[in-house]
């Protein structure tokens, strides 16, 4: 009995298939890219081309150093462009140390803040906020928005959506934004203010770091699907609660506490059960 011909594909359908097959590890760099290039070339965005190399040459440096000297191996620097252009594009400041120092103290937390076989907080959500907490006379935050011009927005909200769709954590950032709009809503409620205003931070670059960035990250969430729902849910209300006692870089706190409590909790609960497999009487046992 004769076998049945398979087909060749040509060397034009696999070369379709080579882009399509992209490699993930690009897609979150190629995004931030096009929000650094899109934000800029429309509102200038960058505090400078200088320290925005300063801080993604320091990141980069960091991350092969600790990588190195820690496990001994080269690691791969997709996570570490994306902190070190994360926070060019976020912090401002007159002097350019605080980029640097900024990069520096984002990767070390990766080695140095962990549990288990991973990091706890978000690189650029920690350097900013250690930042923040210890040199706020020094440096702010980005606050600019995108103004009457959507487009910009428009172009980085589908391209970002795409990317985290194919990332399997598109559910993440939709749970996020739908969550904001609520407790906006609240906001505008409890204090009178126009529900434009309270809407509006979510049109700007920063934002849209926060919600294809920080909050998807997958080292720092938690394993499953609905778990990870919740506790956007969670950054959301408590990034409410913040607001309303008028705490500027609310998103950024939130984020700082809501995350690594969840790990924290998710880890204790993997010791609870596999101590309940094993036996275990209790902590002192």
């Amino acid at each position: 009995m004769s076998q049945p011909v398979t087909a060749t594909p040509s060397p034009k359908l696999e070369r379709w298939r080579s882009v399509l097959n992209f490699d993930n590890r690009y897609l979150a760099p190629v995004l931030i890219t096009c929000i650094l290039i899109v934000g800029h070339l429309s509102f200038g965005i960058l505090e400078s081309y200088e320290k925005t190399a300063l801080a993604i040459a320091v990141s980069i440096f960091a991350e092969i150093a600790l990588g190195k000297i820690i496990y001994g191996t080269w690691p791969h620097l997709a996570s570490a462009y994306i902190t070190g252009i994360s926070v060019g594009i976020l912090l401002r400041s007159p002097a350019a140390w605080p980029f640097g120092l900024c990069s520096a103290i984002s990767i070390t937390s990766k080695y140095v803040l962990r549990i288990r076989d991973r990091h706890i907080w978000n690189p650029s959500n920690f350097g900013i906020c250690a930042m923040l907490f210890l040199a706020g006379d020094k440096v702010a935050s980005l606050s600019i928005q995108w103004g009457n011009n959507l487009w910009p927005m428009i172009l980085i909200w589908l391209l970002g959506s795409v990317i985290v769709w194919r990332l399997r954590r598109f559910h993440i950032t939709a749970t996020y934004v739908a969550a904001f709009f609520l407790f906006a809503f609240l906001r505008s409620s409890i204090t009178g203010s126009p529900l434009q205003a309270e809407i509006a931070p979510i049109t700007g670059p920063m934002y849209q770091l926060f919600i294809f960035f920080m909050i998807t990250d997958p080292k720092t969430t938690v394993r499953s699907k609905l778990g990870r729902c919740i506790v956007v849910i969670m950054v959301a209300m408590v990034e409410t609660v913040l607001r309303l006692n008028e705490v500027v870089y609310a998103p950024y706190y939130a984020l700082f506490i809501v995350g690594p409590t969840a790990l924290l909790l998710e880890n204790w609960l993997d010791w609870y059960k596999q101590r309940g497999h094993t036996g275990g009487s209790g902590i002192g046992s």
